[in-house]
């Protein structure tokens, strides 16, 4: 049976290692997400707002569903039907939350994720997927940072694999590391000051020696400036000649400005990633938020939503899934139930894949 241009018994091969490209699919050791993404994640801005909206996502379940056209609304319906199993596990190797929670990591860092048909269904859909890191993916028609369309042909790790085995959801908004690389570089240049600031035995202040006073030897500053400190850290009273001036340096992180620095920064990363700053604990002025209701529909609003959008309408593509058959993320333990219809009407038959699988 021919199917989206190769046949089932191809795909079945490429799945079980028939080809040198596709071998290396699962050589888990071998995996890596990539200097971009390494150094995005050492911003504990950008990590705190990464793991909220892979957290949201990562912890949704699939509804599978189709449209009838209703003649007394004269209107098109929802109607819910039994997911295919890959739904309830999307790679049998791991967890749903582990699978969409890192789609939701490249889709946000680099504005595009990956994968990768591991088995089909009797009927020639996908059975299983695994995830390819975004990072070890390239093309040769998609070569600049936003890809305007699916690729024609994809490399794994320079290797060709079999683009009609891949699923490639593409963001409708370019990767962080992209289009706020220059936030991430200050970012990650602040934190390296606040590290050398903190390391460093810079001296706190300095003893002047007022002009057209008597000369001091270098031992006698010295006993001078070692009472002057002990007083300071015992916080007793400290008492200094009319000869000598004590002269404070700036140079703790505030009066650096470091910390000021450090904070729009982090309100940067905020909105590169579309989180709300009081999620990461920044200052937000005048505005404040009721409850965790609020905060977690703010979350998905602002964050979530055009990512989850991206996932749901890109397994809902012809290649995934029958014509007219259509999967989408079950909001409704997150936010408010009216955002999403009931599901009282959901049948209660069995998987429509579970007819015969060629994993």
């Amino acid at each position: 049976m021919a199917l989206f241009g190769i046949t089932k018994n191809k795909a079945i091969a490429a799945a079980a290692g028939g080809s040198a490209s596709a071998a290396m699919i699962g050589d888990y050791y071998t995996y890596t997400q990539g200097e971009l993404f390494n150094r995005a994640m050492s911003v504990p801005a950008y990590s705190r707002a990464l793991g909220l909206v892979s957290s949201v996502i990562g912890s949704m379940k699939f509804e599978m569903y189709n449209e009838i056209w209703n003649e007394q609304t004269r209107e098109m319906e929802c109607r819910y039907i039994a997911p295919r199993s890959w739904l309830r596990r999307i790679n049998p190797a791991t967890t749903n939350n582990f699978m969409l929670s890192w789609t939701v990591a490249d889709l946000v860092t680099f504005g595009k994720a990956f994968w990768y048909v591991s088995s089909r269904s009797n009927d020639g859909y996908p059975a299983s997927f695994s995830r390819l890191p975004a990072s070890m993916i390239t093309s040769t028609d998609q070569t600049q940072n936003i890809w305007f369309s699916k690729a024609s042909n994809l490399y794994f790790n320079g290797a060709e694999i079999p683009v009609d085995d891949v699923v490639q959801f593409l963001s409708g908004t370019e990767g962080v590391v992209y289009a706020s690389q220059r936030t991430i570089n200050t970012a990650i240049k602040l934190d390296e000051a606040v590290f050398r600031n903190a390391s460093s035995a810079i001296p706190s202040g300095i003893l002047q020696v007022q002009p057209n006073s008597e000369s001091m030897s270098a031992t006698d500053l010295q006993e001078l400036a070692a009472t002057f400190n002990e007083a300071r850290m015992t916080q007793t009273i400290a008492a200094l000649s009319p000869e000598v001036h004590y002269q404070e340096l700036m140079t703790s992180p505030d009066k650096m400005m470091l910390v000021q620095s450090s904070e729009f920064m982090q309100m940067q990363i905020s909105r590169a990633v579309g989180v709300p700053a009081y999620l990461l604990n920044l200052s937000v002025g005048s505005y404040a938020y009721t409850n965790s209701a609020e905060a977690r529909q703010d979350v998905w609003t602002f964050a979530a939503k055009n990512v989850a959008e991206c996932i749901s309408q890109t397994l809902s593509m012809n290649q995934i899934l029958p014509n007219g058959t259509y999967v989408k993320f079950d909001i409704s333990d997150f936010v408010d139930g009216d955002i999403m219809p009931e599901r009282s009407d959901m049948p209660r038959n069995q998987p429509a894949d579970n007819v015969g699988s060629n994993s």
